[in-house]
């Protein structure tokens, strides 16, 4: 395929290509058969299809990058140590970490469960660097 300078078929093509997790594959699978029309014109425009996608991609993403050296040192820094609080400091800084490797755009948060979740799936990861 040619590439041109503001060429809309690139653009698309690039689309395509990128999909950040499930629901981007689920949507283009739904907009080649045009089902996606269908459904907006079933259920209207707001027809649920962009929530199911970003729900999709966040439970089902492709794409993680892997650990840069600082991140490794910190992450091994924090595990070491048994913790039942994690301070804004450290959740700052997991935060940056989470976010640039599972390709996401998190916030900081107060609510403990959401914040051991993102440790755990750290930790994971970690181990995942120590058995390697």
């Amino acid at each position: 395929m040619t590439e041109f300078k503001g060429d809309k078929r690139t653009k698309e093509y690039k689309d395509w290509k990128q999909s950040k997790g499930l629901g981007d594959s689920v949507e283009k699978v739904l907009k080649a058969t045009r089902v996606d029309k269908l459904a907006k014109f079933l259920l209207g425009e707001d027809c649920g299809c962009d929530t199911r996608k970003e729900i999709l991609n966040k439970l089902f993403p492709y794409k993680t990058e892997c650990l840069n050296e600082d991140e490794h040192e910190y992450l091994e820094y924090f595990f070491k140590v048994q913790r039942n609080k994690v301070t804004s400091i450290e959740q700052k800084k997991l935060l940056l970490i989470y976010n640039r490797v599972f390709n996401t755009n998190k916030k900081g948060s107060s609510c403990a469960p959401c914040v051991r979740s993102m440790v755990n799936e750290l930790d994971k990861l970690y181990k995942n660097y120590k058995t390697e």
